[in-house]
């Protein structure tokens, strides 16, 4: 009787031992509009930055910034001469004899 007795009052404690081992549950907190809102607002911005990086990245790929930097050049380039050319031809009207 006294093993049984015993073993009663280890069972006992290992059990109330155990109980005091779990983790009660958490309860997910209600989310009030303005943080819904808020929350929605920051996935689509966080969306938006993503997929404009992708496209930045998918760019740099294709060296697009090295041929707009030459368009850019040649086009400066092209421009001044004709400039220049125009320059003159009202300078020479103007000033005819010079």
């Amino acid at each position: 009787m006294n093993k049984l007795l015993v073993v009663t009052v280890l069972v006992a404690l290992l059990a109330l031992s155990a109980e005091s081992f779990r983790v009660p549950r958490q309860v997910e907190e209600e989310q009030g509009t303005l943080t819904k809102i808020t929350d929605t607002f920051r996935s689509y911005y966080d969306n938006a930055v993503n997929t404009a990086s992708e496209y930045l990245e998918s760019i740099k790929g294709l060296k697009l910034e090295e041929k707009a930097k030459n368009l850019y050049t040649d086009t400066t380039t092209v421009v001044s001469t004709y400039f220049g050319i125009m320059n003159d031809q009202i300078y020479h009207t103007f000033y005819p004899g010079q």
